[in-house]
């Protein structure tokens, strides 16, 4: 699979570092992406930088020389993990001026698949519409709200219920991830 990951600048840099983890980069060609604010955020929330493979493709997010902000070059899916709520409405919006931006765009009008994680919270209106509008478009919001079904007693444990929850959106497997059964009685 081909993938593109960004972040911005939204609280959450766990939730791509457990995606990077999980995602095997020997058997996906994986392009990386972030905001100059999700490198402040990663370095406050993670105390550094994130932990990736050698052969995950790092990209700036002020070129538009890279394949996947054009229609033409084939890829699966982009993640957005965190995705600011600022994120989010200038996608609604089509602005297009960063990477990110112009990837999404490319997604969206390509009906290629867009996950879009916004941790943030409370929503005011504007946000809530502007959820609606990538949503009509075709972007898949998959808010970083953790399940607890499974009991986690970690915080990577509880990444992990919105982690398996992208993994389950891109068609990858998801180890380990608690799935609700029904009760034997």
């Amino acid at each position: 699979m081909k993938l593109v990951l960004a972040a911005t600048g939204a609280s959450g840099a766990i939730y791509l570092q457990r995606l990077l983890d999980l995602l095997d980069p020997k058997e996906h060609e994986i392009h990386l992406v972030l905001s100059g604010y999700a490198r402040q955020v990663i370095n406050e929330e993670l105390g550094g930088e994130l932990l990736v493979a050698a052969s995950v493709r790092q990209h700036s997010d002020k070129t538009m020389n890279v394949p996947f902000v054009s229609g033409s070059a084939r890829f699966d899916a982009m993640v957005v993990v965190p995705c600011s709520m600022g994120t989010l409405g200038r996608i609604a919006a089509g602005t297009s001026e960063t990477t990110i931006l112009r990837a999404a765009d490319v997604f969206l009008k390509e009906r290629r698949k867009l996950i879009l994680v916004p941790r943030e919270t409370p929503w005011n209106l504007i946000h809530a519409r502007n959820v609606v509008t990538v949503m009509e478009a075709g972007a898949i919001v998959l808010p970083a709200s953790p399940g607890f079904y499974s009991r986690p007693k970690k915080i990577e444990e509880l990444v992990d219920t919105v982690v398996a929850r992208i993994l389950d959106q891109l068609g990858l497997p998801a180890q380990g991830a608690f799935r609700w059964a029904e009760n034997a009685e």
